[in-house]
């Protein structure tokens, strides 16, 4: 079977750095808020060319603090995507406020910035761009429409750590850049995590206080906050591979375009990277309209696919019990349809890849 990720490959390419820094933390016996944690946050926010990164438990919780940071409360309205996993909007209505769905662009898959303006109401605070793939949103686009309505934005980067918009690092333009660190994410623990980077002072101190119980100083507590610390193993982990993340990217883009040279069925659409874009492929996502029937195509030669995402997020039944949504999101639902991911990671080797287009050359 070939499968969607490795992750024993990866480790074993790893194998004694890695035990040596999760020993490293077993005998310093400092597992909360130590060392590494804070080294890391310093590391990726060097990477980013951002003063401050605040680690906290997972990809999730970043989002969700990163909006009690600038202020998003009950009642705010927040525009995003509905073409992404459900935490991306699944904290704006934690926190009472109200997801607002913009259509989202055929080729990239993020959200279509000709469809934000018609969204935004006086009570739109906030909008969150979705790096979906690995692929960067248009951001020159939206931080202009930020400025114009003044909004915040907090750009959702789990997908997409290290991907460049015009020589600029995703997560670097809006107001908070919020990544996670699961285990198949690009740059990844073993477990939960997440960060949230800002160039905003007061912003990194919000966050920095939401995710140890609302608190600077010990017993000592301004404000209702959450338990959400990124753990000193993980962030062990994450330092090591954070040495070879720009390595493993490269790696993600050879075996993009090996797949996209290989690849010759005229029924299947390739992903796009647009000119001024570096596509880190956290996920390597096709389109076929028998989406279905070539999964169980591949599925038959022991090769994994995957469907992110079946359902539009405002098709969730979450959602439809929350709030009674309105508008049409075609662009979404043809989408949802039709994609299908393939076995992507640095380690692929390229006679897996000829395998898979191989088989998917022969599906009609």
């Amino acid at each position: 079977m070939i499968p969607m990720v490795d992750l024993k490959r990866q480790y074993h390419a790893l194998k004694n750095e890695i035990d040596a820094a999760v020993s490293d933390v077993l005998g310093n016996t400092q597992f909360i808020l130590g060392p590494n944690v804070s080294k890391l946050e310093e590391e990726i926010a060097g990477y980013h060319g951002l003063p401050y990164a605040i680690g906290v438990a997972n990809g999730t919780d970043a989002l969700l603090l990163a909006l009690r940071a600038c202020g998003i409360k009950a009642g705010d309205e927040v525009i995003t995507t509905p073409f992404t996993f459900i935490a991306t909007a699944e904290v704006i209505a934690l926190i009472g406020a109200i997801p607002v769905f913009a259509d989202i662009c055929p080729d990239t898959f993020n959200i279509d910035c000709s469809r934000i303006e018609e969204k935004i109401t006086p009570k739109t605070k906030a909008i969150i761009p979705v790096h979906l793939f690995g692929h960067p949103a248009e951001m020159d686009t939206i931080m202009k429409i930020a400025r114009r309505h003044n909004l915040k934005v907090i750009e959702d980067c789990a997908q997409a750590f290290g991907a460049l918009y015009k020589g600029k690092k995703a997560g670097t333009f809006g107001d908070a850049g919020c990544f996670s660190f699961f285990p198949s994410k690009n740059l990844a623990g073993y477990g939960d995590g997440g960060m949230v980077i800002t160039k905003d002072e007061q912003i990194a101190r919000q966050v920095k206080m939401l995710r140890n119980h609302g608190s600077e100083k010990r017993y000592y507590h301004d404000m209702v906050g959450y338990n959400s610390r990124l753990d000193e193993i993980q962030a062990a982990i994450i330092r090591v591979k954070l040495k070879r993340i720009d390595e493993h990217n490269e790696a993600r883009r050879r075996n993009a375009a090996a797949y996209c040279a290989a690849i010759k069925n005229k029924e299947v659409t390739l992903p796009v990277e647009q000119a001024d874009c570096s596509h880190v492929y956290h996920q390597f996502t096709i389109r076929a309209k028998k989406r279905d029937e070539l999964a169980a195509a591949l599925a038959r030669k022991n090769i994994s696919s995957a469907v992110y995402y079946p359902v539009p997020l405002h098709r969730q039944k979450a959602f439809l019990d929350l709030y009674r949504l309105k508008g049409n999101f075609p662009q979404a639902e043809k989408s949802a349809a039709e994609v299908l991911s393939l076995p992507m990671f640095p380690e692929l080797k390229q006679d897996e890849i000829k395998i898979i287009a191989d088989a998917l050359n022969h599906f009609s």
